[in-house]
């Protein structure tokens, strides 16, 4: 008898650990995704009911401009431990320029900037002048990759200005992490418990204004929530957020790498379908209240 009960509880567990798979929508996905030329990596949790979707979820891609949500826990550890102020006045140097159209490289020698105005700028604009800077008062990549270590990352690193990591900055560039890696993060913000409370809603805070609006955020209504950071080199568009808002409430990232279409134009392909993506998943994703449809019947 008690085998018999044993047995009982352990096959009432398995329907329960399978439908934490949203199917319908994992093949809606697959099915949008397919034809893609290139790498495409998928990732997304519905906080509401816990379900996912995986596809090529583990896999490594580039961050690109991603990698400065790792920076940025860098900097929110200097400023837990006292080591940097959020408003203290620091000193831009020529040294620091880095050629592009950053608007901190636009400063002149020895000019004031406040912190605060330097991470907006790494996190709006996307400024790499400042997210160098910034990852240099990290405590530079090797530092920032042992928070990520101890908190529970390892797919995501930062290879660029890093010692060791010279064959992750040949293969992915200035970062690396995985679809489902980079959106547990998100998760982690929006659960406010990535490294404190604080911490995760001021960041939540600053990641809750990007300038980048045009793809995956596009397709998300603008009196709604969104934390997000995207990232862009030529063979890859990538883009992760965590959505807050009326029925709806997930995180998902989306990465892309080995791009045929290297365009800069907004019809590129990669960023096409991160648009795709974004839409299926705003639309399919507010309807848990009904227990119905995406989510009652898979």
């Amino acid at each position: 008898m008690k085998n018999l009960f044993a047995f009982i509880f352990v096959v009432a567990l398995v329907p329960a650990q399978a439908q934490k798979v949203n199917k319908k929508l994992q093949h809606a996905l697959e099915t949008l995704t397919t034809g893609f030329k290139g790498d495409v990596g998928i990732y997304v949790k519905d906080l509401h009911t816990g379900k996912t979707v995986s596809i090529n979820a583990d896999s490594i891609f580039p961050t690109a401009s991603m990698v400065k949500v790792p920076i940025l826990i860098g900097i929110m550890d200097k400023l837990n431990k006292g080591e940097l102020k959020y408003h203290q006045e620091l000193t831009y140097k020529d040294s620091l320029f880095y050629a592009g159209s950053d608007l901190l490289a636009s400063l002149k020698h020895n000019e004031k900037v406040e912190l605060s105005k330097v991470i907006m700028l790494m996190l709006t604009t996307s400024d790499n002048t400042a997210s160098l800077w910034l990852q240099s008062l990290a405590g530079t990549g090797t530092r920032i990759n042992q928070i990520l270590d101890s908190i529970g990352y390892s797919a995501t690193r930062v290879n660029s200005r890093t010692p060791g990591r010279e064959a992750g900055r040949d293969k992915f560039g200035w970062g690396q992490t995985s679809p489902k890696e980079m959106a547990t993060m998100f998760e982690a913000l929006a659960n406010r418990n990535l490294l404190d409370t604080a911490s995760s809603e001021k960041m939540l805070r600053l990641l809750g204004r990007n300038y980048w609006d045009e793809e995956a955020l596009s397709q998300i209504p603008p009196d709604v929530f969104v934390a997000s950071k995207n990232g862009a080199v030529n063979a890859s568009r990538s883009e992760a957020m965590y959505v807050s808002g009326k029925n709806a409430r997930y995180v998902f990232c989306i990465c892309t790498k080995n791009n045929k279409d290297t365009s800069w134009e907004s019809n590129n392909e990669g960023w096409e379908l991160a648009r795709k993506v974004s839409k299926l998943l705003w639309d399919k994703l507010q309807d848990y209240k009904l227990g119905l449809g995406w989510y009652g019947i898979n």
